[in-house]
């Protein structure tokens, strides 16, 4: 999680029940090292750390020993410096965790531009569940869409495509192909004959 979310009481929370997360470490953090760790030869690690908090109420509100591992970013030739409770994983995996963090950030933003739950049709936690998994559901299917698409579709344009076609009357697969190129098709009607024979 982005370090905007520092709440050292909610890392002894989660610290106590086995929950475990990576979070950057705020820069005017005071700490005291119990333990280093060897780093890796090669790679971008260049501390791992066991720490204890040592400002009054970081100290107070989290007793527990952490995980700090400094990692350098060669891209922005910066060091971005995690902290943990978990120490077991390598700080290599604790980097790649932190990183992978970022592709969650933007799956949840292209939820929230193309998926606009402005309002909650119902307000109880299982309407709220229901539409948020409504919502998930409906971005794997766009992704999938646009991953099995051989058109150079943006996100965005793909979610204003189907809302201007939605019921229109295409092949999907042709369509999602050449949005250009596939005319509406115009269905023939399907009348149910009726059983009057014996009348």
């Amino acid at each position: 999680m982005d370090r905007g979310y520092n709440d050292y009481k909610l890392f002894a929370y989660w610290t106590a029940q086995k929950i475990f997360f990576v979070t950057r470490l705020k820069e005017n953090a005071d700490y005291e090292v119990i333990a280093r760790r060897t780093t890796p030869q090669r790679g971008d690690i260049t501390a791992d750390e066991t720490i204890q908090l040592t400002g009054h109420y970081a100290q107070k509100n989290c007793p527990y020993n952490l995980r700090r591992v400094v990692v350098w970013d060669s891209k922005n030739q910066r060091e971005i410096v995690l902290l943990t409770n978990h120490h077991g994983f390598g700080a290599t995996t604790i980097s790649a965790i932190y990183k992978d963090r970022w592709q969650i950030e933007l799956f949840f933003k292209a939820i929230k531009q193309n998926l606009r739950i402005k309002t909650f049709v119902g307000t109880s936690e299982n309407a709220l569940y229901i539409q948020i998994w409504t919502a998930l559901i409906a971005m794997l299917l766009i992704k999938f869409l646009q991953l099995k698409s051989t058109f150079s579709w943006s996100l965005s344009n793909l979610v204003a495509f189907l809302r201007w076609n939605l019921f229109s009357y295409k092949d999907l697969w042709e369509w999602i192909n050449k949005p250009f190129d596939v005319l509406p098709e115009i269905p023939q009607p399907l009348q149910m004959e009726l059983p009057f024979k014996g009348f």
